[in-house]
């Protein structure tokens, strides 16, 4: 069952982006140090001719976790679909820059690449905030936003997944270990720092065997270093003026009530949806919820 709680109001445009805590950006010159990387993607070809769904990943994710959603929306007339790894995740460089502008360019950039003059932007966690990001920055790149189960504020304690980085750092699994013995060796080594199962197997879908040494894909390090940036969103005074939909899990506390004025404030032509019975992993916890939500947002092909 789908609860939509608000649509918002129109607010006026205010002034050009400033860094964090509002202070002016820096000048052009001082910014160059931030360049995209090539982001690994995948393609699905789908009828229609609506713009392509891109679709962004959440903090120690991979296209992967989308890759089911991809195929149902393109299948089901939701047109050409992509779905990214961030830098740092998946099979895409690393970097040691890891703030929402950097992402935000390299999704520019692929986009570019690629031809693509218009998109729609979907994007769970910290993948919804590097596509409010993106919209924010370039609306004319983007025709419509979905923001899955995150808002543009705080996300969550930096200490709760400093202890995540801190514990997939610890793990130590011998040379030559066959994957299942490594991957349940590694499961009982996060197990006093992560409790949930079902976040320790999330996790370890980053370990990988790499000439018959374990490792971890994801770039600990650069996100250990800017986890204040990921769980913060930076500061904007223009909105994107285009249609964008919020779209929770009612058992998610990732938006809530306090939320609302800020998302009215960017975005004041959003719908504030919640699936009932859905966490924070909402295409997960309501499949055929988020594709019907997901489908009835899209514009008409």
């Amino acid at each position: 069952m789908l609860r939509r709680l608000l649509r918002c109001a129109a607010t006026p445009a205010g002034r050009q982006p400033r860094g964090r805590g509002g202070t002016p950006l820096p000048p052009a010159a001082a910014r160059t140090v931030m360049t995209a990387v090539p982001l690994a993607h995948e393609v699905l070809e789908g009828s229609g001719a609506r713009p392509p769904l891109v679709i962004l990943h959440g903090l120690f994710g991979s296209h992967g976790n989308f890759h089911t959603v991809a195929k149902t929306v393109a299948r089901r007339g939701g047109g050409k679909v992509l779905t990214l790894d961030a830098r740092n995740h998946g099979s895409s460089p690393h970097s040691p820059l890891m703030t929402y502008e950097a992402m935000s360019l390299d999704v520019q950039h692929l986009l570019s690449r690629l031809g693509i003059t218009k998109c729609i932007l979907l994007g769970h966690s910290m993948g919804g905030k590097t596509a409010m990001t993106l919209a924010l920055q370039r609306p004319d790149l983007v025709e419509r936003l979905i923001s899955v189960d995150v808002s543009p504020s705080s996300t969550t304690a930096v200490s709760e997944f400093s202890a995540y980085i801190s514990a997939m750092k610890s793990v130590n699994i011998p040379d030559g270990l066959p994957r299942s013995a490594a991957r349940q060796l590694a499961d009982d080594q996060l197990r006093p720092a992560v409790q949930l199962a079902q976040l320790r197997q999330f996790l370890l879908t980053n370990l990988v065997e790499v000439e018959g040494r374990y490792t971890w894909r994801v770039n600990l390090e650069a996100i250990s270093h800017h986890l204040s940036d990921i769980m913060n969103f930076p500061v904007f005074h223009k909105p994107y003026p285009g249609p964008t939909l919020f779209l929770g899990g009612s058992n998610s506390p990732y938006i809530s009530r306090k939320d609302y004025p800020e998302i009215q404030r960017l975005f004041p032509k959003a719908d504030i949806q919640f699936i009932e019975g859905a966490g924070h992993i909402v295409h997960q916890d309501k499949f055929e919820e988020f594709i019907t939500a997901i489908l009835n947002f899209l514009p008409p092909p």
